[in-house]
């Protein structure tokens, strides 16, 4: 089962409609539990039904069902158990040794379909064994737990962008979404945090412990740590900044003097930014760089030393495309556009949307009142905080 998880889902003239997200069971003890369906992911990022009697065909590459889509939002029953998440990685018990779920089998059995195998892993992922049982061979797959892994889940969407898994995350009880997002690695779950509405952001933080807390604020953009920071109490903001690195907090600190919907709130302190002297070579390498998000990496900012955040002062910025276009060896300095003016942290959201849209722009240049380039502001930011404020949390 854990193979149908991201597999396409067409339709019968071969339109690729979604992607399978889930599998809908409903549990009956130790008789076989019957398929239901699919939750099918659909754009814009919503998650609808798809029943297991439209599907014609599951293949390596692709579900095909036949028939009408009913586009209507899924809203999981009581009855109802999402067999990817919820039955993967629980503990069982077989041949009364304690085991994990790894995967289930589907097969279908006339008139419907079925769960009939499970596989169970027996002691540690590196010395266990792991067996292939039938499903009345083994128990507890239908009691609460009061700790449940995630390995197996994580396996199965290792490929998954990071905000179809905050997509995920989202549709899942906050205990089981707390559980998988802490056996990320911190740079996973940083940016799957990124993505994740304001409430799952403090749910996630709040199961984690504070050294791990503070280690994933680390990885965060501090744009973005600062967001999440001002969602939570005081103390428990400021007990976290203390437990990061005094480098790593700084920025952020810095970015919570200033309100959420200006300039400076909504900044990055951390664009491309390299001295007049470097050359396009350099600064196409800077941009090149596969970490650097593509609005960030549009635009190289040019200032005198230093060039982190509070700069020395600030000259311009030179496009990518004019990167493209100039030899190697051409200095910065030389390529920097004069006419555009920086805008100020003070400059309000709809001031800087405005800027963005008169310039064509994808970044601007956010400068202090001394001329020092103190961050940037993208235009997904403003994005961000244009949107309604559940936006994330919209499925219909």
């Amino acid at each position: 089962m854990a193979r149908l998880a991201g597999l396409a889902v067409f339709d019968p003239a071969g339109d690729r409609i979604g992607r399978i997200r889930d599998v809908v069971v409903a549990l009956r003890g130790a008789q076989p539990p019957r398929v239901h369906g699919f939750v099918v992911e659909v754009q814009p990022r919503r998650r609808v039904f798809l029943p297991i009697t439209r599907i014609i065909s599951v293949e390596a590459g692709a579900v095909i069902f036949t028939g009408r889509l009913n586009l209507r939002r899924f809203e999981q029953r009581a009855s109802e158990t999402l067999a990817i998440g919820e039955l993967l990685d629980r503990g069982v018990t077989h041949d009364g040794e304690p085991g994990t779920v790894l995967d289930l089998a589907l097969e279908n059995r006339p008139p419907d379909w079925r769960i009939t195998k499970v596989a169970v892993r027996h002691g540690t992922r590196r010395r266990g064994q792991t067996v292939i049982a039938d499903w009345s061979e083994v128990t507890g797959l239908e009691q609460p737990q009061p700790v449940q892994g995630a390995a197996s889940l994580l396996a199965a969407f290792d490929t998954m962008r990071p905000a179809d898994l905050a997509n995920l995350l989202h549709e899942l009880p906050d205990k089981r979404m707390a559980e998988v997002a802490a056996a990320l690695a911190d740079d996973r779950l940083a940016d799957v945090l990124e993505e994740l509405p304001d409430r799952d952001q403090v749910v996630v933080l709040g199961n984690l412990d504070a050294e791990r807390a503070a280690d994933v604020l680390a990885v965060m953009g501090p744009d973005d740590a600062a967001d999440l920071l001002q969602d939570l109490p005081a103390d428990q903001a400021e007990s976290l900044l203390q437990l990061m690195i005094p480098e790593e907090a700084e920025p952020v600190r810095r970015l919570l003097d200033y309100p959420e919907e200006t300039a400076g709130g909504m900044m990055t302190t951390e664009p491309v930014i390299l001295p007049p002297n470097a050359t396009v070579a350099e600064a196409l390498a800077h941009i090149r760089n596969h970490e650097q998000p593509p609005a960030v990496a549009a635009q190289v900012f040019v200032s005198r030393s230093p060039t982190e955040t509070p700069t020395g002062r600030y000259l311009g910025l030179v496009h990518f495309q004019r990167l493209l276009r100039e030899p190697p060896s051409a200095l910065l300095g030389g390529l920097v556009d004069p006419s555009l003016d920086p805008i100020r942290p003070e400059f309000s959201l709809p001031e800087v949307a405005s800027y963005l849209a008169t310039y064509n722009m994808v970044a601007s240049p956010v400068v202090d009142g001394v001329g020092r380039l103190i961050g940037a502001v993208t235009v997904d930011d403003v994005l961000d905080h244009l949107l309604p404020e559940d936006w994330r949390e919209r499925r219909d």
